[in-house]
C-alpha cells in the first residue's frame, strides 16, 4: 500500500524518533526492525519516522504489509510497485535482476516491511535485495534475525510512569501502557461514552488484572474487554463493519467496498452514522484517507465473536479488479489473499479466474 499518513497526535515517543532519525541518516544501519508487543506503537513509529526522514531518501518511501507471506511473494508484490514484469515461474531469476535494477535506478529508499512474521522467508527476501540503496524497516512482535538492528519499542513513557493521556491517566497501569488500550480508552471517555472511573471499574470487575494464559501476541485481555464493553453498545450496521474487518485478510478496504460486503445499503452512504461511530471511538484505522482497517490485536478480538464467509470477500475482490484493474495497487494485498484462498481450498476455478486476471493484469 502507499505510505500511510504522519500520525496525528503522536504521543511520548520524541527520543525514540530522534535515536530512529540518526540510525538511517548515518547509513550503518541498513537493516532496522522496530520489535515489541501488539498494539505497542510499532507501526506509527515507523509511520512518524518515513515523515520524518523523507527527504533524506530520494529514491522515495514505501510500506508494504508482508505478514507471513513466503519469500517469493514478498519479490512479486516489491516487483507490482515497481512496475517490474513477473512473468511465469521459469523467469524469476530475471524478474529478480529486474527488481535489483529498478531500486538500483531509484537511488536511496527507505522501505517499511511492516508486520513481519516469517524470519526464514524474510532472510531469503533480505539476502535476494542485498548491497542496493535501500533502508529497510521492518516491524515484528518478534525479530529471530541476524543481520538486522533491533530497535525495542515499549509503550511510551512507561520507563518514567507518566501517562501520554491524561483524560485516562488513572488507566495507565490498569492498561499496562498500551497504546492502543489507552487510546481507544481516551475516545471512550471524550466522547461522553464513559467516564475513566466507571470504565475502570468495569474493567477490574471483567478481571483485567488477572493472570491469564493468552492464545498469541494478538490475545490482549485489555484490548479483548475494551472490544467486549463497547460491543453492545454498536448498532448492529457498525457490528457487521467489524465483523468485515476482521475476517479480512487484505491490508485495507475503502467505504463502499466495506458497506457491501458489510450489507449496509450496497454505498458508502449506507454505512455512515456507523462507521463515524467506529472512527469517533477510534476502533477503526485510516492508514489511507478513506481506506479503513482493523488493529490485528482489535481484529483479534473481533474475529472470536463473529463469523464471516471468507469466499465473499474473495469473490468480490475479484471481480472489482476484474472490472477496475487500474485499482491494483490499492488493492493487491486482496489479490494475494484471493490467491493463497485458491490453494488452500483447491479450488480449480477460482485458479484459473485468477490466472485470467493476472494475464489481464500483465503480471504473468
Amino acid at each position: 500500500m502507499a505510505f500511510p499518513p504522519s500520525p496525528n497526535p503522536f504521543r511520548g515517543r520524541s527520543g525514540e524518533l530522534r535515536t530512529l532519525v540518526a540510525a538511517c541518516r548515518s547509513g550503518l544501519t541498513p537493516r532496522l526492525a522496530l520489535v515489541g508487543p501488539g498494539g505497542g506503537g510499532k507501526s506509527t513509529l515507523a509511520a512518524a519516522l518515513g515523515h520524518r526522514v523523507r527527504a533524506d531518501y530520494p529514491g522515495g518511501i514505501e510500506w508494504f504489509r508482508v505478514g507471513a507471506w513466503d519469500a517469493l511473494t514478498l519479490l512479486d508484490m516489491l516487483a507490482i510497485r515497481m512496475k517490474v514484469p513477473l512473468g511465469g515461474y521459469p523467469q524469476r531469476d530475471r524478474r529478480l535482476d529486474g527488481l535489483r535494477r529498478s531500486l538500483l535506478g531509484r537511488g536511496r529508499s527507505l522501505i517499511v516491511l511492516d508486520n513481519h512474521e516469517d524470519d526464514r522467508a524474510m532472510a531469503r527476501f533480505l539476502n535476494a535485495l542485498d548491497g542496493l540503496p535501500v533502508t529497510w524497516v521492518l516491524t515484528a512482535r518478534r525479530c529471530l534475525l541476524a543481520g538486522v538492528s533491533v530497535f525495542p519499542v515499549v509503550p511510551p513513557l512507561v520507563t518514567t510512569g507518566r501517562s501520554p493521556f491524561p483524560a485516562v491517566a488513572s488507566l495507565t497501569a490498569l492498561l499496562r501502557w498500551n497504546p492502543l488500550a489507552l487510546d481507544i480508552s481516551n475516545a471512550l471517555c471524550e466522547s461522553g461514552a464513559v467516564t475513566a472511573p466507571v470504565l475502570g471499574a468495569w474493567l477490574v470487575k471483567s478481571g483485567v488484572g488477572r493472570v491469564s494464559v493468552i492464545a498469541h501476541e494478538d490475545d490482549l485481555p485489555e484490548l479483548r474487554l475494551l472490544v467486549s464493553w463497547v460491543w453492545p453498545r454498536l448498532g448492529a450496521v457498525a457490528r457487521r463493519l467489524l465483523a468485515v474487518l476482521g475476517h479480512l485478510e487484505g491490508d485495507h478496504i475503502d467505504a463502499a467496498s466495506l458497506a457491501t460486503l458489510a450489507r449496509a445499503g450496497g454505498a458508502a452512504g449506507g454505512s455512515g452514522p456507523a462507521l463515524a461511530h467506529l472512527r469517533r471511538w477510534h476502533l477503526v484505522q485510516e492508514p489511507l484517507p478513506g481506506r479503513f482497517a482493523l488493529h490485528a490485536t482489535v481484529k483479534h478480538a473481533v474475529v472470536g465473536r463473529t463469523r464471516v464467509d471468507p469466499r465473499r470477500a474473495v469473490t468480490y475482490f475479484v471481480r472489482l479488479l476484474e472490472r477496475h484493474p487500474e485499482r491494483l495497487d490499492l488493492e493487491q494485498t486482496h489479490l494475494f489473499a484471493a490467491m493463497d484462498f485458491a490453494h488452500a481450498t483447491s479450488d480449480t476455478w477460482l485458479a484459473l479466474r485468477l490466472e485470467r486476471l493476472l494475464t489481464r493484469l500483465r503480471l504473468s
